[in-house]
């Protein structure tokens, strides 16, 4: 091989390499409790990622029928009895996202996975739920913020694995999603024009019933609602002790949390936590 055709062989290398997948680490859902579902040009594959944090259903305050009703549900699919997939849906910052991370930190020492995919690479997880068949563990794979716009078609990769296949999902994988919309999919005014009434009865048009269609799909509806008063300070006391010890909520601290919540114009699980990582981080430089 000449000098010259190994130097261009090498400069060709080093321009394909940035477009080869990385080195796949390989799932041992035997240790591994948690995925990545990473996309590629070539395709995609799963990643082992570490549980975000130590999160607990306990540190969860104001969603106590929430909590309770997911737990049931992902219990009893544990057990192998009939379960639902779960679409937790409501106003930001109000704990949806958390109860899923606290969920898999509660169960996953008695067999809970859990696969976190984007909601660009929905149209792969008929491929991924597949493969996820032949696996001897339970699965939950999970899409957060899900939503779509009027002319996105990945949700029809959705609706085909939730209840639109001739087998469905196999009996080891569950879905949950948490969005801020009920319906998923965007609703426009227009979308009401088709609606009319016989005989005393609504019927909705068929943009209506597409799009209520899609979360039709997810057995279990859980909605989330902002904090009232109580809850929000209930919650803030809560993450400011737990960052400064017992006590350390006082009246100072109440009423900067007040002007915290009134200042954003939100009263949510997510402000709590916020304004106790600012309280604390004050009262740490101070002391």
């Amino acid at each position: 091989m000449s000098p010259e055709f190994e130097h261009r062989l090498n400069q060709l290398l080093d321009r394909l390499e940035p477009l080869l997948p990385p080195t796949v680490i390989d799932v041992d859902w035997n240790c591994d409790v948690a995925a990545l579902w990473t996309r590629h040009p070539l395709g995609g594959r799963l990643t082992p990622i570490a549980p975000r944090d130590a999160l607990t259903l306990e540190d969860l305050l104001g969603i106590a029928r929430q909590k309770r009703e997911l737990m049931a549900n992902t219990r009893a699919f544990l057990a192998g009895k009939p379960a639902n997939h779960a679409l937790l849906w409501g106003a930001r910052g109000t704990g949806k996202s958390s109860l899923v991370r606290a969920l898999l930190n509660t169960l996953g020492h008695e067999g809970l996975r859990l696969i976190q995919i984007d909601r660009h690479d929905l149209p792969a997880l008929p491929s991924l739920v597949a493969e996820l068949a032949h696996q001897p563990h339970r699965f939950i794979v999970y899409c957060d913020d899900l939503s779509f716009e009027g002319s996105d078609d990945a949700y029809k990769a959705l609706k085909s694995v939730l209840d639109g296949t001739l087998t469905g999902p196999p009996e080891n994988v569950l879905l949950y999603a948490t969005s801020n919309r009920r319906h998923l999919l965007p609703e426009q005014m227009s979308d009401n024009l088709d609606t009319h009434i016989v005989d005393g009865e609504l019927h909705h048009g068929d943009a209506v019933e597409e799009k209520i269609s899609l979360s039709d799909r997810f057995g279990l509806w859980l909605a989330f609602h902002p904090f009232n008063q109580d809850a929000y300070l209930e919650t803030c006391q809560h993450w400011v002790e737990w960052r400064l010890g017992e006590g350390s909520f006082d009246e100072a601290a109440r009423g900067e949390a007040l002007r915290y919540s009134t200042q954003r114009g939100v009263r949510s699980g997510r402000a709590a936590w916020q304004f106790a990582n600012m309280w604390a981080g004050q009262k740490t430089l101070e002391d």
